[in-house]
């Protein structure tokens, strides 16, 4: 059999890994590049290979680069059938409704300068009615239930411990009378993050796939995280002003809810009000609200049996432009959670503008900044930033939060990873190239497995 990697390879994006079996073609992941423009590019481009001769694809989780090409690769001729966990069943239109809509928005605007210059308007990669065509295709599935794609191929997902619904890939193929098993690590979470389950442990394996994401560092603890967050607030409460979170709609905005209301029934916040204003965060947490069984113990104490508290933090979800325009209005010593993460479009930038030249206000940053990006401009200290065009003086207190993140970091890669017995064959993929490789020697070194970290449409006969 040969594996082609596809995407996420040497990049953290665009996860996409081909598989060419005796009986048939799988696609495990079928991600949206993001970030540098070369990156980008390859979203608009003829995918390499029939989107027709695909039998199944199989997706990991809901975050957009795993799962943001599907609606061009049933627009380009897929036929097959979709398997995800059912959370992410359930995840997946809203994603991808939200997707379609800013490839849209993007395309007029390209248009409207296009049309100006005298060229021709810009079609957009997918449409939000090609995104509400995906739900169609998808099939859930129970975490640990296998299923069985032919007499010689079969399929397992177990909790990956990233975000709600996400799965690492079991796959059994029998070939030449020799079956094989081939692991697709998925996103992997940090064991103890909020809300789901640590990630599962796989016995063994003769092919894995891991990802790399944060393969070359370690993270703070969650509970020194939480108390930076704590303190964070309570500083501007005492100030009087408004705290602005710019965080991701799907995983950590429903993280930093779970910590702001064991916080408050602790008595470590108090008189809190929160605002969520994002319509797909709100989606999300509502989807969230649907799977109590992918809770851990805590949450699932904290979230679905706790009896309610004078002392749980009044939150309120905005649904329109209008309501979200009020908050500036009448907010005073609250939380504002808005998207997007790095503050480059969505509500966070019109509150920004109305709170940033505030000293007693502050902004806590949860993710990571990319270069070039508003939020990285605040981060990196810029005095000034243009926020619609128009110059704001950056006075508010500026704090950045790193341990929240949704992935596991090198030693818990690692930790999951010698839990395999055999002696694997490992491809290194999600990471940006320097961190892959930095991983894979890390591998090599503990286990002395083969590893390969794979460029980009490079092939594998494993």
């Amino acid at each position: 059999m040969k594996i082609e990697f596809l995407g996420a390879a040497r990049c953290v994006t665009g996860s996409s890994y081909l598989l060419h079996l005796p009986e048939m073609k799988i696609l495990v992941d079928c991600g949206l590049f993001q970030g540098r423009r070369e990156l980008e590019d390859r979203n608009y481009g003829p995918f390499p290979f029939d989107p027709s001769d695909i039998d199944y694809l199989i997706i990991t989780h809901a975050h957009i680069d795993h799962l943001g090409l599907l609606p061009k690769l049933i627009k380009d001729g897929f036929k097959g059938k979709v398997f995800a966990t059912r959370a992410t069943v359930d995840l997946s239109p809203v994603m991808l409704m939200d997707a379609g809509h800013i490839q849209e928005t993007e395309a007029a605007w390209k248009t409207k300068k296009a049309l100006r210059t005298g060229k021709k308007p810009v079609e957009p990669l997918y449409t939000m009615a090609d995104a509400e065509l995906c739900k169609g295709y998808m099939e859930g599935v129970a975490y640990d239930e296998f299923i069985p794609l032919s007499g010689k191929i079969r399929f397992r997902f177990r909790d990956a411990g990233h975000i709600l619904g996400s799965a690492s890939l079991e796959l059994w193929v029998e070939e030449y009378g020799k079956v094989k098993k081939i692991i697709f690590s998925g996103d992997l979470g940090s064991k103890g993050h909020p809300i789901v389950k640590d990630p599962a442990h796989i016995e063994e394996a003769d092919v894995v796939l891991i990802e790399s994401t944060y393969g070359n560092r370690l993270h703070k603890g969650i509970k020194e995280t939480e108390d930076e967050l704590i303190a964070a607030i309570s500083e501007t409460q005492k100030k009087g002003g408004n705290v602005l979170i710019p965080s991701f709609a799907l995983g950590r905005t429903q993280d930093i809810l779970f910590f702001l209301n064991r916080a408050s029934r602790a008595g470590r916040l108090s008189n809190l009000t929160v605002y969520v204003d994002s319509p797909l965060a709100i989606a999300a947490t509502e989807i969230y609200l649907m799977h109590p069984d992918c809770f851990d113990k805590e949450a699932y104490e904290l979230i679905i049996k706790a009896k309610p508290s004078k002392n749980a933090p009044k939150l309120i979800f905005t649904q329109t432009a209008e309501e979200s325009m009020e908050i500036n209005k009448r907010a005073k010593g609250a939380v504002i959670i808005a998207g997007s993460g790095m503050c480059e479009a969505g509500r966070i930038r019109h509150h920004l503008k109305h709170n940033l030249w505030k000293e007693e206000a502050s902004i806590i940053f949860v993710g990571y900044q990319a270069e070039g990006t508003l939020g990285r401009r605040i981060v990196d200290g810029a005095r000034m930033v243009r926020v619609f065009g128009e110059e704001i003086a950056v006075k508010a207190r500026v704090y950045t939060i790193g341990g929240l993140s949704a992935h596991a970091d090198r030693d818990e890669l690692l930790d999951w990873l010698g839990r395999i017995k055999g002696n694997p064959e490992i491809f290194v993929v999600h990471g940006e190239e320097e961190t892959s490789f930095k991983f894979a020697d890390e591998i090599i070194d503990r286990f002395g497995y083969r590893v390969h970290v794979p460029k980009w449409r490079e092939a594998f006969e494993v």
